[in-house]
């Protein structure tokens, strides 16, 4: 089967080849329609978005562009995730052949989180991106510093949510020194999650935002505390998630094992210390290292 290839998007990552193999060099429009045989209108429409994205940069005095932020956060953030990714594959593919479900490994790539490593029936598809604002996130930032947690907080949410602190304060206490966290979802909860990922707050309407916002919890009532589980009581559980660190004990990536049924609080336990295994192996095998307490004061 050939497979359908894109001319515009293939523009797109021309323009962005060249400008990386620049090596940091500034280029103009000319210079750079004619290296790549584009034609000027479409050349300038192409650096105006990427500029618009962050992307690259535009020096109003020559006129020129180079590399941007978001590029080059992208390309640290990859570098480190894409290879912890490769390391997590091996964990990853053991858990999903014990309980025979779906896992994955992701992180936050520039603005966006990345799906960078699937296993298991029913594989999410690696490389799928998601919008980084509450209510989307708390696990990427959950388990990290201080300044990570409070400068995903601030930004604005995709919908207006109602947010319980005192919850919130005993989840982020609960889930390090747990080491895991526990998320439920009903199934229509699951779907629109699932939506609102893709859209920054200000694509969604104002009377859109409203009515979903109707729809959705606070922050911390998709989480379990520790009060809410009983070994022996059914309870829906969408997913489970461990954080993985980098050299700096700083969390890099989030593995997560999803369940997407009622499983005992016996089997979320068993299930939790399995997924935290994983992750501390492949901290471990990346060359990272846990910190010694996760009960970082947040608050």
């Amino acid at each position: 089967m050939v497979e359908r290839r894109s001319a515009p998007t293939q523009r797109v990552v021309q323009v962005l080849d060249f400008i990386v193999e620049q090596q940091g060099k500034r280029v103009g429009l000319s210079e750079l329609a004619r290296s790549l045989d584009l034609a000027k209108p479409t050349a300038l429409g192409i650096l105006t978005e990427l500029t618009a994205g962050g992307y690259l940069v535009r020096d109003p005095r020559t006129r020129t562009y180079g590399p941007g932020p978001a590029l080059i956060a992208a390309g640290r953030v990859a570098q480190d995730s894409f290879a912890i990714a490769g390391v997590a594959h091996p964990e990853l593919a053991r858990l999903s052949q014990t309980y025979r479900t779906t896992c994955t490994a992701s992180a936050v790539v520039g603005e966006q989180i990345m799906v960078l490593e699937s296993t298991g029936p029913g594989m999410v598809k690696v490389g799928a991106t998601y919008h980084f604002a509450p209510p989307v996130g708390l696990m990427y930032v959950l388990w990290d510093a201080e300044a990570a947690f409070d400068a995903w907080l601030a930004m604005p949410p995709t919908v207006p949510l109602r947010q319980d602190e005192a919850r919130l304060r005993r989840i982020v206490a609960e889930c390090r020194e747990r080491g895991y966290l526990v998320e439920s979802m009903t199934a229509a909860g699951r779907r629109l999650y699932s939506l609102l990922a893709g859209f920054a707050a200000r694509e969604l309407p104002e009377e859109l935002r409203e009515v979903v916002a109707e729809l959705v919890t606070s922050l911390g009532e998709r989480v379990y505390l520790g009060t809410d589980l009983r070994p022996r009581k059914q309870h829906p559980v969408s997913l489970l998630a461990a954080p993985t660190y980098d050299a700096d004990g700083r969390q890099n990536m989030v593995l997560t094992m999803y369940v997407g049924a009622s499983i005992t609080g016996a089997e979320i336990t068993r299930r939790g210390d399995a997924l935290v295994a994983a992750a501390d192996a492949v901290t471990e095998k990346s060359g990272g290292r846990k910190p010694l307490t996760n009960s970082r004061n947040v608050f």
